[in-house]
């Protein structure tokens, strides 16, 4: 499972979901679109307009903080 995670400087939903991969032990590559605004362009050709965007296989699956979600990607 390869798992992507989107984020930007000062987001407090990509601190959660950043900081809730890290404490269930899910490895995850960090995209910084603040540092890379490279990726903006990436997540608008996907329709997408907000962060933190979780990717699996370079296809979203989750969007914005989402606990619920988040936690049955941890029990996989």
């Amino acid at each position: 499972m390869a798992l992507e995670l989107y984020t930007k400087d000062n987001c407090i939903q990509c601190k959660m979901t950043k900081k809730f991969l890290m404490e269930n032990n899910i490895e995850f590559g960090e995209h910084n679109i603040s540092n890379h605004p490279e990726y903006i362009d990436y997540l608008k050709e996907k329709g997408l307009r907000t962060v933190p965007v979780l990717e699996q296989d370079n296809a979203p699956i989750i969007n914005g903080f989402r606990p619920d979600l988040l936690k049955k990607l941890a029990v996989q």
